[in-house]
């Protein structure tokens, strides 16, 4: 099984070229694991402390379960992935069965920060996107997708998400074997990016 971790800031377009890269591959194929299935189990907290947990540090993650279930997956073995609910800031009683493919695509802005799991990649591909434009998607989303106001989305950014990227997304960059440009038109980079999977598989 090939392991392609795909990261960058938050609203880089990350799922939208994960998406696109799915697209050219047969669904029996390659499957996709979000990092944000693997946030902290919060169930012991109110849901009041949850609101004020940081979820854009590395230690929001339960890195180790993440890297126990693609170590799982690569030995030809069935995981039950957790399925988190932003709403409610935890995880739900309820689990999701993910059995090995060909390919596996685990995205997410802080999968690199976690050497065990960054060793298990067969090719990272950074999303590269400014910062104007990730700000406005991730404003989006929020209030469309996950029930914040946009008072609650424009603080949280400036305040959390931004000082997190610059100390721990930008700087694992480095790690990088692709960078995909993503500010108006992904298509050439996209291309090549699929060939080089491609080319993995043979």
């Amino acid at each position: 099984m090939i392991i392609i971790g795909v990261f960058g800031g938050t609203g880089s377009g990350k799922t939208t070229i994960v998406n696109q890269i799915v697209s050219d591959f047969n669904t029996s194929d390659i499957q996709v694991i979000s990092q944000d299935a693997y946030y902290k189990d919060n169930s012991s907290i109110t849901y009041e402390a949850r609101c004020l947990l940081n979820f854009d540090h590395p230690e929001a993650i339960d890195f180790e379960l993440l890297y126990e279930h693609l170590s799982a997956l690569k030995n030809g073995e069935n995981i039950q992935q957790p399925i988190y609910d932003f709403k409610t800031h935890n995880r739900t009683d309820k689990t999701l069965q993910i059995s090995p493919k060909k390919i596996l695509i685990l995205e997410g802005i802080l999968i690199m920060n976690y050497p065990k799991l960054r060793s298990l990649l067969d090719l990272k591909v950074f999303i590269e996107t400014n910062s104007d434009m990730r700000m406005e998607r991730r404003v989006n989303r929020d209030i469309t997708e996950r029930g914040r106001t946009p008072k609650e989305v424009m603080d949280r950014y400036l305040n959390t998400l931004k000082p997190m990227h610059d100390q721990f997304i930008e700087p694992m960059k480095m790690h990088a074997d692709v960078i995909v440009e993503n500010h108006e038109n992904t298509s050439i980079n996209l291309d090549k990016l699929i060939s080089k999977i491609k080319s993995l598989m043979s």
